[in-house]
């Protein structure tokens, strides 16, 4: 396959092509593209070096398909060039989420709604990811009614400015600030902008993909999403009703067997997850699982995974597997 990574030198690049080495993705030819102040900069990849080309050049290129992620305006402009050259554009911004002319994909929720025609194909949001995959098998089974989930995510969520205001102020540092306020012993109960019914459009995002990637409006999503000074991961409470009654331990059964997920649930020895143990893992990891006492047919349960990985570019190149394995793309599908 001839893979092209755009945005190749950002936090979000540099781990797809960490998770394309890793996973061995079958890659032919590499196209790393970046803005114009980056064209010729060199970038190893599997021990051989390759040097960032343009736009332009990589859309000559005709990639089978092209990674993306640029930015919402990058995106908006560029990945229909890709699209029009018939390369399959996995998209990791926002542009191209809510567009009911594309599909919005995690793997294992609802690989099955791709087609050969799907050209531009949108990674949903860090935080909606790892929930989902938690969510769709206990949907599955008891029908979720409502879920009401609070944030605590990384600074790595926002990207390199907001890791180097961080570690700046942890070494007394003043320097770039990505955030209005100090965020080193802090909380920021603030990510994306506030819109106009005091959400921020992050909590929006988590409501409203919700509802497009599980393929059901009915389940009323409320959201609080929340910047705290870690790293390695996004943590989430998670409060889910559900239309139907549920026995304790067939649930942790259900996410044990669940693809993508990993239940850490001891709580007698202190085990339950954290982001310093999802860093730089693929998987979703569940735990503190409990009935909510105060409402029938409700659990509370705490998700945890690395926002960089299965958050984005994990993701992303789940998506790209999936295409190959079912034969959506390449020169099988000219045929």
């Amino acid at each position: 396959m001839k893979i092209a990574v755009v945005g190749a030198t950002g936090l979000v690049g540099t781990k797809m092509l960490q998770v394309l080495e890793e996973r061995n993705f079958p890659i032919t030819d590499l196209l790393l593209v970046a803005s114009e102040k980056s064209v010729g900069k060199e970038i190893t990849f599997k021990g051989k070096a390759y040097k960032v080309i343009s736009v332009e050049d990589a859309i000559k290129q005709k990639a089978d398909i092209a990674l993306f992620s640029a930015g919402g305006s990058t995106s908006l402009a560029q990945a229909p060039l890709f699209a029009a050259a018939g390369t399959t554009v996995i998209d990791n911004s926002s542009a191209w989420r809510m567009d009911p002319t594309k599909k919005l994909v995690v793997p294992e929720v609802n690989a099955d709604v791709l087609t050969p025609e799907d050209k531009i194909i949108a990674n949903p949001n860090c935080s909606t990811i790892q929930m989902v995959v938690a969510l769709k098998p206990l949907h599955d089974k008891y029908k979720i009614k409502r879920v009401v989930v609070s944030t605590y995510q990384s600074v790595t969520g926002t990207g390199v400015k907001a890791v180097d205001q961080l570690m700046n102020e942890r070494a007394g540092i003043d320097g770039p600030m990505a955030y209005p306020y100090k965020i080193d012993l802090n909380v920021l109960p603030h990510i994306d902008v506030f819109t106009e019914n005091g959400y921020t459009k992050e909590e929006m995002k988590m409501v409203k993909e919700t509802n497009k990637i599980m393929g059901d409006d009915s389940i009323r999503v409320t959201a609080t999403t929340v910047r705290i000074p870690v790293m390695g991961g996004h943590s989430e409470s998670v409060n889910i009703e559900f239309a139907n009654d549920f026995d304790l331990a067939e649930v942790k059964e259900i996410l044990s067997k669940a693809p993508g997920v990993v239940v850490t649930d001891d709580v007698a020895n202190l085990k339950y997850p954290m982001p310093l143990d999802a860093h730089d893992k693929d998987d979703v990891f569940v735990g503190r699982i409990r009935r909510d006492e105060s409402q029938s047919n409700t659990l509370n349960c705490w998700i945890v995974s690395d926002n960089l990985r299965k958050g984005a570019a994990t993701n992303a190149v789940q998506i790209a597997e999936y295409l190959v394995a079912k034969h959506l793309v390449g020169e099988s599908v000219e045929a």
